[in-house]
Order: structure tokens, then sequence, then C-alpha cells
């Protein structure tokens, strides 16, 4: 029996739901990058990045490729990027309100 959509749709989510991943994600939008450059960027234990790349691996959302003795990591396609972006517009557009919120909060007399 088939996954219903909204199945595969809550598990790529929960695949994303992670900080690193997530970080790692934003730092291929520029490119491929090797393992030792995304440690770089991000300051994490190499075992613990191996585990968050095994993961987006798995999930098809990143693809990697040898070179020599590294590995080279990209985004399997560039709809990832659009993804991240269209998810920052959004907590743009959340946190905007939750200042406009406080804005009012603050301004109005205390009762």
């Amino acid at each position: 029996m088939p996954v219903p959509l909204y199945h595969a749709k809550a598990e790529f989510f929960r695949t994303l739901g992670h900080p690193v991943r997530i970080r790692v994600l934003e730092l291929l939008q520029d490119g491929p990058r090797p393992v030792r450059d995304l440690l770089g960027e991000i300051e994490i234990e190499a075992s613990s990045l191996s585990q968050q790349l095994a993961v987006l691996r798995r999930a098809q959302i990143v693809t990697a490729v040898r070179e020599g003795g590294t590995v080279v990591y990209t985004l399997s396609t560039p709809d990832v990027a659009d993804l991240l972006a269209t998810a920052r517009r959004i907590l743009t557009q959340l946190l905007a309100g939750q200042g406009e919120l406080l804005a009012e909060l603050r301004a109005e007399p205390r009762r």
C-alpha cells in the first residue's frame, strides 16, 4: 500500500528538523562543499556532522561524490534552496507580525 502524500511530506520535514542539517543545506546553497569546509563553518564534532550528512543522504536531499581523499556534498536539487528561501520569507513575516504585536502591547496603557 502506498504511503499517503501527507505522511511523505511529514517525514521530509522531520528530516529537515535539525539545526545542523539546516545549516548544512544553507552552506550548500552556494555550491558543492567538501566535508572539511562544512566542518570549518559548523562548530560540531566530525562524527556528529557525519551522522547528519548521512540522514540527508538517505533522504536524497544531498548527494556525495568522492574526489580523491575527500567527499564533496551538493544539494540534490535547486528546489532545496528555494524551500529554504521560502522558509526565510515565512519566518520574516511571522516575526514581523510578532514585532507589531509587541509594539502594540508596549504602547497600550497598563491595566
